[in-house]
């Protein structure tokens, strides 16, 4: 088995360069989507939240193609149908789709709510966190109060 590189935000740069040229509507979310807002953490993955449609999904793969991802056609059918959860470890970098984030009601409320840094639509703190809190995983528990400790300052800063 082949380690993983580290999350790092030149992936992001490289997700977010093209999903915007292509037109796809999402947000970055999880613990990559807090790290592009300063958190001092580190994760193995991408974590895209989409907006779920048919279109939106034909724009993500042919995205996803572009990137180097290697994309066989029943994945490419739960990704145009807007799977809850798609994994994908046969790219460049691990990235998911997380059509359906625990904790999260809407993709319209999560992005009237979210936070432009740079080229990057990044999901709320606050939905971070309640999508970690909800899905109820150890990993997620174990960062909860340090991202809450983050979200906590970076409110102070950016108002």
């Amino acid at each position: 088995m082949t380690a993983r590189v580290p999350f790092n935000p030149l992936q992001a740069r490289q997700v977010a360069e093209i999903f915007n040229a292509t037109g796809v509507d999402y947000l970055f979310i999880g613990k990559s989507g807090a790290i592009l807002l300063g958190y001092p953490g580190t994760t193995q993955d991408v974590d895209i939240f989409p907006a779920k449609s048919e279109h939106n999904g034909r724009l993500i793969v042919s995205a996803l193609i572009r990137l180097g991802f290697t994309l066989d056609e029943p994945t490419q059918a739960e990704i145009i149908r807007g799977k809850d959860f798609v994994q994908l470890k046969n790219g460049p970098f691990d990235l998911d789709l997380i059509f359906a984030p625990d904790g999260i009601e809407t993709y319209e409320e999560a992005k009237s709510r979210a936070i432009r840094e740079d080229i990057f639509p990044v999901a709320n703190l606050r939905d971070i966190i309640a999508s970690k809190k909800a899905s109820g995983r150890m990993k997620d528990r174990v960062d909860l109060h340090l991202l809450e400790l983050f979200r906590d300052e970076y409110e102070k800063r950016h108002g």
